[in-house]
């Protein structure tokens, strides 16, 4: 799974990685989340409406990861189960958090542990510069300040975390217009994994 703040380049990574092994990839549902617009407008009053959109959606989509049946092979996924609670913890206040916890407790344990956690890492105006250079409407306005958070709870998160992760500086990587930059990634990947990646393909690549 790969994992980090708005606009590190999650879903461009994950796409890759799904793609050079002929796997299935997961992408967490965004712009379908009919109350983000209004979110950004106003946080107070549409915070919760947001994060349990999200926390059944993901759900969701994660839990059909453990079927078996559905998915023959790898798996990329571009988010973490566990970043709904990092955002739910900087969005709740009060009884709102109180029940989100409550539906968090009773479903996180249900998901399937990945085999390893890529956290994507980049300061600010990075994370600035590429949400930019990717316009969608309703980030046009995203505030330094609570992005400089976001990374800061990512951060203590990753801090602690104990299943297998590796951690690259997304400014250090343009793997999306570099192919010597996507193959370094992989290359730390495989390492942190301690295999390849995936299988070679019946047609002899990668």
């Amino acid at each position: 799974m790969v994992e980090g703040p708005i606009g590190v380049g999650k879903t461009s990574l994950a796409a890759r990685l799904a793609s050079r092994c002929g796997a299935e990839l997961n992408l967490e549902v965004v712009e379908e989340n009919p109350f983000l617009a209004r979110f950004y407008e106003q946080p107070e009053a549409f915070s919760f409406q947001v994060q349990v959109f999200f926390l059944l959606s993901r759900f969701k989509q994660l839990s059909a990861l453990a079927q078996p049946g559905l998915f023959s092979g790898h798996v990329v996924s571009d988010y973490l189960f566990d970043k709904d609670f990092i955002f739910a913890a900087m969005n709740l206040r009060d009884a709102e958090f109180a029940l989100y916890e409550d539906l968090y407790a009773h479903l996180s344990p249900r998901l399937p542990t990945p085999d390893l956690v890529v956290y994507l890492r980049a300061e600010t105006p990075e994370l600035l510069r590429r949400i930019a250079k990717r316009a969608r409407p309703f980030e046009k306005d995203m505030p330094a300040a609570y992005l400089a958070e976001l990374t800061a709870r990512y951060d203590e998160y990753f801090r602690t975390y104990a299943p297998p992760m590796l951690t690259i500086d997304a400014a250090a990587y343009d793997f999306v217009e570099r192919p010597e930059d996507e193959a370094a990634i992989l290359a730390h990947i495989e390492e942190a994994l301690g295999r390849p990646l995936c299988a070679p393909s019946p047609l002899g690549g990668d």
